[in-house]
């Protein structure tokens, strides 16, 4: 085959397989999950007319309709009872041609106008495949102005099926996902960056501003792309004090494309100022478990755990961080610019509490990256031609291996025998090179959980009980008048609450000092002795975690549902399985609340942990 066309051939050979792989696992609805909440913008804007989810039956029809999600987690709601979209809406600016198209083929074809019917879901899908398409054609015509053809061929391929990119791009629309725009999106970024460096044109700067804007409305931790260009070119200090004066020459260009970003930015804020009466609004500060642990980044587990090791599940992107080394030893100009960029990235990505990122293969969180990535790698695998041919076959035929596992692993993903977020050490090894998972292999994973208020306690013959803590409540000194000596279920004294006093004594404890695993079963229970009518008179027993202050996983057992006897002792339980934990500090509180006006006697609240055998 003439060199000269090689990379082209294999863009194209790639994009076919992408393309075959989408239409062989179309997904039974796109709009689903997190995409249902990026695209979510464009109905109730154009449709709905009800941008402020003032009608939120409307989304609730849809979502049983269409089985959108198991929860309806895409926005939250404000204590004035609004409702605020909970990701940003750049990916619904990039959804849109999918749904004007779609719109289109409703009103002329007799379809639901809804937003979710068909021929939106179809047009997103066929949009989503365009996107990486161009992405890869891009990505090539960016490592030719930096590799020959075999390079930029072999880069291509590994980055394609040697990682996850492969998975998140060509199976069930997992590419609607905002990983695979963003990845077009920066390899556009650095091409519009490569061309403003060589011509100053007013036009790139626009685009520059444009592509920037909408990577940063799309996911605002993107904000460090900005850094691309703008330490483009910078390898000493004689390069940095070239770019700043390149910058004062070009000050209108800058403040030109600095307002473009802003512009687009404003949109954002405006939303919020409209909806929530707030330019600044943190969206996701609904859910306490979510955040960003900048102090206590989780870098080796995002790395190299088994959970969801990025490195451990894409082996050959180690390759790609090698080659920074070839990278700043041959072409400095761009090693600072992306370099810090990738490491930024990483410490951002990696400080995401909820770091494992969902049912996903590896960490598709650094996805966009490997439009950084694939230069370091092409350096490195510039360097490996020119060696020696014994070495270069050893090291092929790792890249090859590398290709067959991550294809392999993608087959297991898909055919549920190495699990998206549950995964072990222990069932790594289990399953390694296997086609299939025995029940004994499947009790190595991660425990499952419950993320809905319907969490049972299936299997407590795999647990270790013991008794945490235990309150009789015999603690009455000075006559408290808050215990009574009338009426108790073991010993002396019961607690008593009214409406004036509504909160028991309660256990509270610390993550670290409940278990060292990775989860336990805490079972609360505690002693009710009701002397009004309990649907008049309610109580509360309640398990929740928190992390400074701030609830999550907030679980309750309501007296009301319960059939509960009058004038005597009734013993109330609830089953909780601990959260993946935010910080080994956070803290767990167990306590009744009651919440009628009359009298409710309580005694023995005890908590008891079941930790995992195995």
């Amino acid at each position: 085959m003439n060199n000269r066309k090689i990379s082209l051939f294999i863009a194209i050979f790639l994009s076919l397989i992408i393309i075959i792989f989408n239409f062989l696992y179309i997904p039974s609805n796109i709009l689903s999950w997190d995409v249902f909440g990026y695209y979510l913008y464009l109905p109730c804007f154009f449709i709905y007319n009800d941008l402020g989810l003032n009608d939120i039956s409307v989304i609730h029809n849809i979502v049983e309709q269409y089985n959108s999600s198991a929860t309806f987690y895409q926005a939250i709601q404000l204590p004035s009872g609004d409702w605020v979209m909970r990701y940003q809406m750049g990916m619904a600016i990039l959804y849109s041609p999918a749904f004007f198209i779609g719109h289109l083929v409703t009103l002329t074809g007799g379809y639901t106008a809804d937003g979710f019917s068909s021929p939106y879901q179809y047009s997103v899908f066929i949009e989503n495949i365009i996107v990486t398409i161009i992405g890869i054609f891009i990505m090539r015509k960016l490592l030719l102005k930096f590799f020959n053809e075999k390079v930029t061929a072999v880069v291509l391929i590994i980055l394609v099926i040697g990682t996850n990119f492969f998975y998140h791009n060509a199976f069930y629309g997992a590419n609607a996902m905002n990983h695979n725009y963003l990845f077009t999106l920066y390899a556009l970024l650095i091409w519009i960056t490569i061309k403003w460096h060589e011509t100053y044109k007013y036009k790139y700067i626009i685009f520059l501003g444009m592509v920037i804007g909408i990577i940063i409305l799309s996911r605002p931790p993107e904000i460090i792309c900005v850094l691309i260009p703008i330490l483009w070119g910078i390898k000493n200090k004689a390069s940095f004090i070239e770019k700043l004066e390149l910058i004062k020459q070009k000050k209108y260009q800058i403040i030109t494309c600095a307002l473009i970003i802003l512009f687009i930015g404003f949109l954002q804020l405006f939303y919020y100022k409209l909806y929530t009466g707030k330019f600044i609004f943190y969206s996701y500060g609904g859910n306490a478990g979510e955040g960003f642990e900048f102090l206590n980044p989780y870098i080796f587990s995002f790395t190299f755990s088994f959970r969801k090791g990025w490195l451990l599940y894409t082996p050959i992107l180690i390759f790609s961080i090698i080659g920074f080394y070839f990278m700043y030893k041959r072409n400095k100009s761009i090693f600072f610019s992306l370099f810090l960029f990738f490491i930024i990235n990483l410490y951002i990505v990696s400080s995401w509490s909820t770091w494992w990122g969902g049912e996903t293969f590896s960490q598709k969180n650094v996805i966009q990256s490997y439009a950084i990535l694939a230069f370091p790698l092409g350096y490195f695998i510039t360097y490996l031609n020119e060696r020696k041919k014994y070495i270069k076959a050893i090291f092929y035929i790792i890249f090859c291996l590398l290709i067959i596992l991550n294809l392999f692993q993608t087959w297991q993903i898909l055919h549920g025998v190495l699990h998206p977020s549950r995964m072990t050490r222990a069932y790594y090894f289990a399953i390694f090179g296997k086609t299939s998972a025995t029940v004994e292999d499947k009790k190595l994973l991660i425990v499952e959980r419950s993320y809905t208020y319907d969490e049972k306690f299936k299997n407590p013959e795999d647990y270790n009980k013991r008794i945490f803590d235990f309150i009789s409540f015999e603690d009455n000194n000075n006559n408290n008048p808050h215990y009574s000596d009338s009426i108790a279920h073991s010993d002396s004294y019961s607690m008593v609450l009214d409406g004036n006093f509504c909160f028991s004594t309660g256990v509270a404890a610390k993550y670290k000092d409940i278990t060292d695993k990775d989860h336990a079963w805490i079972r609360a229970s505690i002693y009710i002795y009701p002397v009004v009518d309990i649907k008049e008179n309610p109580s509360t027993l309640v398990v929740t975690f928190q992390h400074k202050g701030a609830n999550y996983k907030y679980r309750t057992v309501n007296t009301e549902d319960l059939n509960l006897k009058l004038n005597e002792w009734n013993k109330i339980s609830m089953d909780y399985m601990t959260p993946f934990p935010r910080s080994k500090n956070d803290n767990l509180n167990v306590y009744l609340w009651h919440r009628g006006k009359n009298k409710i006697y309580i005694d023995d609240l005890k908590v008891e942990v079941f930790e995992r055998k195995f």
